[in-house]
């Protein structure tokens, strides 16, 4: 049995579903049926940053991993955290994840801030993930939240969670990634 790291943040955690609504709980599922012998452990917390992900990694790296799946970032968006700040959290994490397992393959989720926000901040976090991916080489999904952001239908009434139809979308997105590196 391999062992895939969902490591993020409530998006990865589920935040206000039941247990197994999740989208690592859902790919799980999705593992299973396709016969696929790996295991997803869901890294995710509410509330993490790139910051505080670098800081709780080393207890996520007891046991082997063999997929890392890196979805932090969107907290620091919120938050304005300097993207220069973001980008070298995020590398150490690949670095430190690399340097414990050297053949880990590695997804980068990408995060975005709304098109309505204006100004230089949100232009360069829009583009933040795609270079991160770029310079690190490797696998990308280019928005983790792509069709769910904004749409009432698919989040809880924060309007900021994605609910449990929400997760399938992001269930979807990081399939069609994952399943390459399987």
């Amino acid at each position: 049995m391999k062992n895939i790291l969902f490591f993020g943040d409530s998006l990865t955690a589920g935040y206000g579903l039941l247990s197994g609504q999740s989208y690592p709980s859902l790919i799980q599922r999705k593992l299973q049926e396709e016969g696929y012998a790996y295991k997803a452990i869901n890294a995710g917390l509410s509330g993490d940053t790139s910051a505080s992900g670098l800081q709780r990694l080393d207890r996520w790296l007891q046991e082997p991993v063999d997929i890392l799946v890196l979805a932090l970032g969107a907290n620091d968006g919120l938050r304005g955290i300097p993207v220069h700040e973001t980008s070298k959290n995020l590398r150490e994490i690949i670095h430190k994840v690399r340097h414990t397992f050297p053949e880990v393959k590695v997804i980068l989720s990408g995060m975005e801030i709304p098109d309505i926000v204006p100004g230089r901040y949100a232009a360069e976090f829009r583009v933040l993930f795609r270079e991160l991916a770029l310079k690190e080489k490797v696998s990308f999904v280019p928005f983790l939240l792509e069709g769910v952001v904004g749409n009432r239908y698919l989040n809880l009434p924060d309007g900021i969670h994605p609910n449990a139809e929400g997760h399938k979308v992001l269930a979807s997105h990081t399939w069609n990634v994952l399943k390459e590196l399987l």
